[in-house]
Order: structure tokens, then sequence, then C-alpha cells
């Protein structure tokens, strides 16, 4: 049922043009998604999601939209279930993404930050901005493609407490999953324009926040510097 309604949906794009929205709906990966989801169901979504948040170029998104369409279009999938799978494998993946980078990019930078730019002076300034902000960069870098992968990796980094990362990581993960899911369900096919334009567009957004972030680190970093000495001071007498 799946596959030929897929065969159906892809026509459709191409009869509509989709194919030239960009390429979330027309490379090889994804025209293996209503295969994927034929043979593997809610493991499929899951999966794929896992696979983004790694860092590989699988669009999750656009599977969580699609498993969506189809729970929208047939009720062979259950959208509460494709959304369950969705903050699984969001979460399953960024946990995986700041453990590692916990234990292996830290003393990577330690040693070698100076490559980077990255002395110890603003490694202290992350740790300090991840100790006050963490939890609203997590969730809200969660929500945004591409994003979401350098938000767990600079968390693990900058050594913030798991609990809080876990916290702030699932909160994002259910609001981000419950809005695909609810998206796709609820305009069908249209909604993988939106999956389409949300990929094709996360790089350059992903870039320029970027680019923002460190202009804005570079012109406050003596104040943030000295912020995070009197944290860390004030820890210290804490204790």
């Amino acid at each position: 049922m799946l596959k030929s309604w897929a065969t159906g949906w892809q026509a459709d794009c191409c009869e509509k043009g989709v194919r030239h929205t960009g390429w979330a709906l027309n490379d090889p990966i994804t025209r293996m998604f209503p295969h994927l989801l034929a043979d593997w169901g809610y493991a499929a979504v899951a999966l794929a999601v896992v696979a983004d948040s790694f860092g590989l170029p699988i669009p999750g998104e656009v599977m969580v939209l699609l498993a969506a369409v189809y729970a929208g279009a047939t009720h062979h999938l259950a959208l509460p279930l494709v959304i369950a799978a969705a903050v699984i494998g969001a979460i399953a993946g960024d946990n995986t993404t700041y453990t590692l980078a916990r234990r292996g990019g830290c003393p990577l930078l330690e040693r070698h930050g100076r490559l980077f730019h990255l002395d110890a002076r603003r490694l202290a300034i992350g740790g300090y901005l991840f100790r006050r902000y963490g939890g609203s960069v997590v969730w809200l870098g969660r929500l945004i493609p591409v994003l979401h992968i350098w938000t767990a990796v600079l968390a693990g980094v900058n050594k913030m407490p798991w609990p809080r990362f876990a916290l702030a990581n699932a909160v994002g993960a259910v609001v981000w999953a419950t809005a695909l899911g609810l998206i796709g369900y609820a305009f069908g096919k249209t909604a993988l324009h939106f999956g389409a334009l949300m990929v094709g567009i996360a790089v350059p957004v992903a870039v320029a926040i970027g680019i923002i972030v460190v202009l804005l680190l570079r012109a406050n970093e003596q104040r943030l510097y000295q912020s995070a000495l009197e944290l860390e001071q004030t820890r210290r007498n804490a204790a």
C-alpha cells in the first residue's frame, strides 16, 4: 500500500515541478524513504532521525513529514507513533553526539584548541555560556536543521551537565517532532514542499547564525571572560 502510494506521490511531485524546489524531494537517498517506510515502518523514521543527528546527509525532517503525510492519507501508520519514533530517534542521536563530543572533544580542544583559535580564555567563555544559557541553546537548536548537530557537539565539548542537556534536548525533540508530524498530517503532500524548503535553506541559515554568534562573542569577549572568572570564583567559594 505504501509503495503504491509513494509511486503516485513521486509522479505528482514531477508533474508539479516539486523536483525544482530543492534536492530534498528528488535526491537518491530521499527517493528511498517510501520503500524504507514500507519495509521498516516506525523504525525507519527513528533510524533516519538518528542518522540525521549524527550529521549524515539524510534529511530526517523529510522522513518525519513523509511518514506523517502517509499516516494522514491512508491511516496505515498512526501519527502518535510516528511522532514518538521521531522523538526517540532525535533523543538517541543527539545524546550519542553529546557523549562522543564530551569524551573525545574536550581533550582534543585542550591540547590542540589553538589550531582553531580556541585558547583557554575562549574555552572558559564557552563553558560559562553553556552553564548559563545551555538549556535554551539546546532546545531551540533542536528545532533548526543542521544547527541541532552543532548544539549537541558544543554542549558536550563545553561540559554542559548531562541532566540539563538531556532535559532541554527532550523538550526540543518533542516540540520538533510534534510540529513536523502535525504539519505533515494536516497539510498532506503540500507539507513536503515545506520539507524541501527547510532542508534547502538549512545550511545557509546555520552558517549565518554561526557568523552572527562569532561576531557577538568577539565583540563581548572581555566582558564574557570576566563573567566566567567571577562565576568560577563563586563556585569555588561555595565549595
